[in-house]
């Protein structure tokens, strides 16, 4: 079940982002995201960098994952174990990943770690961080299951449909969550939050995932999320479009993410789900700004926005909860992130997820 955090932390209608920023530089990057969201910055991911593409990026040390080419575009990614060396690898990558579980201090100088040529962003960020003042920080990495439907094999089976493969996959990306939650909180004891991509969830219910259930991907999730919780992080989960949300609801995770601009009425009928998470504690990441069309950045403002939040809010105002209450349990965030817009129009998600967090921080107490 989702852990109580109310008395680690209150999300208080801040404003959060997703990560992904359509820049060349990290520096940059990160001076935008420091500006729109200085009380819980991310590190920033430039999917323009070859290796920070969603798939490649977090696969370092996971043996039966193999590229080619990475450094480039179209570079090849795949899962491979057929090779004659593969036994040994595997026998190795469990023996570390059970050094690390027993031990998480050790989780710096593992093969979980991930270089600084895969994530400059990060490395920039952890620099900065001595000299800010936060109330939480953020990070983020691809989710188990859209690596696993990512990769496949030369004959194009995908890797989550090998137990092999599976297994391996979601034990990396645990360990290297945990380890991105341990660099973060090296140097500050404020919150770390640690957000699992998967929009690759967006694809359950389709032909191409048949016989794959919501106590799979619960328990999947749930694997993952004991990585961070292992730590001391918090785990957040994001989807940029429709899913079983009451697979997610009822995880272990801590925040839920979601594209509320867009797919707001498919989560409104759960309202008895959305309550049992909100009772333990959970917190929603109300994706209220728009980031998949640019008439939609365009036309959207500060007061536009604010208002589709009350209105949304409606929903679930209750006797026993408020307005004001469902906001000490919201953040605000973008839909998704911005990597694949323009700088204008980045540029303005970033600035109404800032403007849109304060008018509703000051219209309902929390400011």
């Amino acid at each position: 079940m989702t852990t109580d955090i109310s008395s680690r932390f209150t999300a208080d209608g801040l404003p959060v982002l997703i990560g992904s920023v359509p820049l060349s530089s990290h520096k940059q990057a990160l001076e935008w995201i420091l500006s729109a969201t200085p009380e819980i910055p991310l590190w920033p991911q430039l999917p323009s960098n070859p290796f920070e593409r969603m798939l490649p990026q977090f696969v370092e040390g996971i043996p039966c994952i193999v590229e080619e080419n990475p450094e480039i575009a179209n570079g090849t990614i795949r899962f491979d174990i057929s090779r004659a060396e593969f036994e040994a690898e595997m026998l190795s990558f469990y023996e570390d990943f059970l050094a690390v579980s027993d031990n998480p201090d050790s989780l710096f100088d593992s093969r979980f770690s991930v270089s600084k040529q895969r994530a400059a962003g990060l490395y920039e960020f952890v620099d900065r961080l001595e000299q800010m003042e936060f109330a939480a920080v953020k990070g983020q990495i691809t989710g188990p299951f859209t690596m696993l439907t990512g990769i496949k094999d030369e004959n194009g089976k995908a890797g989550y449909f090998d137990d092999t493969v599976r297994d391996m996959v979601i034990k990396g990306i645990g360990m290297k969550a945990a380890w991105q939650v341990k660099l973060l909180s090296r140097q500050n004891d404020k919150p770390v939050m640690l957000f699992i991509d998967e929009p690759a969830l967006a694809g359950l219910g389709s032909s191409a995932f048949i016989g794959v259930t919501g106590d799979e991907i619960r328990d999947v999730m749930n694997e993952v999320a004991a990585a961070i919780h292992l730590v001391g992080g918090l785990v957040g989960i994001h989807v940029c479009a429709n899913t079983d949300w009451s697979t997610l609801l009822s995880s272990d995770i801590d925040v839920l993410s979601f594209d509320a601009y867009g797919f707001f009425d498919r989560i409104a009928p759960l309202k008895e789900e959305v309550y049992g998470y909100l009772d333990r504690g959970g917190i929603i990441a109300w994706g209220g700004v728009p980031t998949s069309k640019a008439e939609d950045i365009e036309k959207e403002s500060t007061e536009s926005l604010v208002a589709l939040w009350e209105q949304q809010m409606d929903l679930f105002v209750s006797q026993e909860r408020s307005k004001s209450d469902l906001l000490r349990q919201t953040f605000i965030t973008p839909s998704c992130g911005t990597g694949s817009l323009t700088k204008e129009l980045a540029q303005k998600v970033l600035a109404l997820t800032s403007s849109v967090a304060r008018e509703l921080r000051k219209n309902y107490g929390q400011a």
